[in-house]
Formats: structure tokens, C-alpha cells, sequence
């Protein structure tokens, strides 16, 4: 797969994560194997019985939307929390993403909600998602992309803690130089210079996807194994260069639907649907998506829509082979701080993902004012260490 930019879903941020982090770290990329973690680490379900994405009981549950401009996608799309809904279908509320575009980048929307902790890491991720072919309205053949994955802040450029398993990206339209697929991947890292580019193992099914899927994945003992509607479609271990893809820092999980380009793109305004029934996370548990399922199915006919246990577990059960690419910058993040007096932002100029910027250089972005902590380019302020914040403008 081929990507011109990416960038993480957001600045994640909790005691937990810190401390996780802080713990992997102390080893280092080529520590020992840590001894095995707890039995579990707690559950996550939700039926995604909300009003709103403005619906307190949302970012209660740990829930937040995304409303920016910025990649991946279309440059200059934006992505908007009014692009988030919650529906009701045969009788059930879900979560709806919809993406929209004209085939300008003014005219393009995305969607995408995540949970706004890192606190998943082993065990089994499950969701029951509604992937579409062609859009509710408008012209069909943009290369949208449908997704459901866990991910982690990109520090810098080969960061060897970078941790991301897509556990679907559904190109119905095809996307990437490639034909309608579906893919699984699991990242060692990525890097933005001197061009886009990174190190992962990919699985495809090149069929049609329409309709509602039973999408599982357990990762446990050094094993990323991928299934949908109960069949094993991929085991990932290392990428082609024996780089670990098994995930080294927790994760948040995250739902998003975007426009990869606007190639594909013949006429007037096309409108594209991703649904979300339910989603369910079983921490250091190697659940069996039977099991997974029956589990989401027992939740619901107890009318209990949203349980939320999990502990944040970070000690893996099975090592990642050690790392072979070495990082040129840092490793040690600048820690972001917020000045008690607003930042003067008037004189800095907007972001911009295509722009080189220099260590000391300052831009505005997301209403804050930001510096370069070194060279950086294509990395979103506010998502990785490249970025200090100085504060709200």
C-alpha cells in the first residue's frame, strides 16, 4: 500500500499512557522480554446508545470525534464531528461515518471517532462494522477508504515504538494503484522523509465486502491473527525485513472514513456510509470470535450497552523479535507545555502538511501556537514530538 501522508488520529494523553510509555522505554527498543502480564485487563463494550457526538455520555465513554483539517486523505479536507451519527437500524442504534466529496478539496468531508486513551494493547478487538460499495447518494467510484484499527503517536520519523494494526481498510473503489480490496496491516514503523514510505505486512481480499461483518483480531505471544466472520484471514509476525509488527505501546482504537484521493471522482456531490453495531475489547485475553461475538450478544440482551474495565495492561505476553532499525533523531519527546497567558498567534502562520519546517519555527494550528522542536514535515502539531505546544491562541 502506498500513502502520500499520514498522520496519527490525535494528542492522546492519560496518567496511564505516560506511565505505560515511561515503562517501555526504560528498556529500551531491545529489552528482554518482560515477564507475562496478568490474566486480563479488563473489557471494553459498547452498543453505542448515543444522541449525538455532542451527547455527554459519549466523551464520558471515552469517545471523541475529529474536527480539523489535516491528513490522511484529501489535502485540505476537513473532518468534521458533524459527520458522526448515531442512527437507528433494524430497531438497534449504531455509529455512522459519512464521508462526502464534489472531487474539490474544499468540497470533501471525512469522518472519524477514537477512543481518546492508550490503554489497548493485548489481547482480542472485536466490532461488528457495515462496510458500503457504492455511496447513498451522488456518483459512485471514489476511492474512499472504510476503517477499523488501533494506532499509536508517531514520535518521529522510524519511531521503533510506533504500533498500528488496521484491522480493515475497505477500498470498495479500488485506491493505492490497486483494484476493490480489503486489507489488514500491521506497521513496524513509517517515515515522512525524504519521501513517504514504511515498514509493515499487509493481507488483502480482493472481493466485495458490502454489508455487515463480524471483524476480530487477537494479538497475543508474538501473533497479530485477523478474522472476519469467524475466518482466519492473516497471522502477522514481522514485516519483510524481520522488523516486529506485533505492537509495542498501547493503542487507542479508532474508526475513520476517508477520500485517499480524488481521482476517482466523475460528478456532483457523492455522500459514502461506514455503520458501527458494536465494539468490544477483551484486555491480555485471547477470545475466539464465536466467543467475541456471543460475549457482544449476551451485553445486549441484558440491556447493558457500554462496560468499561480495562486497566491499561502494558507488560506483553510475548516479545516482538528485536528491533533492527535504529531512529536518527531523539528519543526522548519534548514534553508539551501550556503557558498560563494565551500565545500571540498573530504573527504565525497556518500549518501545512507539505510545508519544511525548521527547529525553532513556529506555526498555529488546532487555535494553539506550536514550535519546531527540529526539521519536520507532514507531521501534524498536537501528534507527535516534532511540535511544542506553546500554548492556546
Amino acid at each position: 500500500m502506498s500513502r502520500t501522508t499520514r498522520t496519527t488520529t490525535a494528542a492522546l494523553t492519560s496518567l496511564a499512557t505516560v506511565a505505560a510509555t515511561a515503562l517501555i522505554l526504560s528498556g529500551g527498543a531491545d529489552a528482554a522480554p518482560a515477564a507475562a502480564a496478568a490474566a486480563d485487563c479488563g473489557v471494553l463494550f459498547d452498543d453505542f446508545h448515543y444522541a449525538s457526538p455532542t451527547d455527554s455520555a459519549f466523551s464520558g465513554a471515552g469517545w471523541t470525534t475529529r474536527n480539523d483539517v489535516g491528513s490522511p486523505g484529501v489535502p485540505g479536507a476537513r473532518w468534521l464531528t458533524g459527520n458522526v451519527s448515531f442512527p437507528t437500524v433494524n430497531g438497534e442504534r449504531v455509529a455512522q461515518l459519512n464521508a462526502s466529496t464534489d472531487g474539490s478539496a474544499n468540497g470533501t468531508t471525512h469522518a472519524e471517532m477514537y477512543q481518546n486513551q492508550l490503554r489497548f494493547f493485548e489481547g482480542t478487538y472485536a466490532s461488528r462494522v457495515r462496510f458500503t460499495d457504492a455511496p447513498d447518494s451522488g456518483t459512485d467510484g471514489d476511492h474512499v477508504n472504510e476503517t477499523y484499527f488501533t494506532i499509536s503517536p508517531l514520535r518521529y520519523d522510524r519511531d521503533p515504538l510506533y504500533s498500528e494494526l488496521d484491522f480493515s481498510e475497505y477500498l470498495p473503489n479500488g485506491g493505492w494503484g490497486g483494484s476493490q480490496a480489503n486489507y489488514q496491516t500491521s506497521w513496524y514503523t513509517y517515515w515522512n522523509n525524504p519521501t513517504w514510505d514504511g515498514l509493515r505486512t499487509s493481507t488483502a481480499q480482493n472481493r466485495s465486502l458490502a454489508g455487515w461483518h463480524d471483524i476480530v483480531t487477537q494479538v497475543s505471544g508474538g501473533h497479530v491473527k485477523y478474522y472476519i466472520d469467524g475466518v482466519l484471514t492473516a497471522d502477522h509476525t514481522t514485516d519483510a525485513q524481520g522488523n516486529p509488527v506485533y505492537p509495542r505501546t498501547p493503542m487507542s482504537i479508532n474508526y475513520n472514513m476517508w477520500f485517499i484521493d480524488t481521482a476517482g471522482h466523475t460528478s456532483g456531490n457523492s455522500v459514502y456510509t461506514e455503520q458501527v453495531d458494536w465494539t468490544y475489547y477483551a484486555g491480555n485475553q485471547v477470545v475466539a470470535p464465536s466467543d467475541a461475538t456471543a460475549k457482544a450478544a449476551q451485553y445486549r440482551t441484558a440491556g447493558t450497552s457500554h462496560v468499561d474495565t480495562v486497566t491499561g495492561c502494558t507488560t506483553p505476553t510475548g516479545p516482538p523479535a528485536t528491533t533492527t532499525t535504529k531512529p536518527t533523531t531523539p528519543t526522548t519527546p519534548t514534553t508539551p507545555t501550556t503557558p498560563s497567558q494565551p500565545a500571540d498567534c498573530s504573527t504565525a502562520p497556518e500549518w501545512d502538511w507539505g510545508t519544511v519546517y525548521l527547529g525553532g519555527q513556529r506555526v498555529k494550528h488546532s487555535a494553539h501556537l506550536w514550535q519546531a522542536n527540529w526539521w519536520t514535515q507532514g507531521s501534524e502539531p498536537g501528534l507527535t514530538a516534532q511540535w511544542a505546544d506553546l500554548g492556546h491562541c
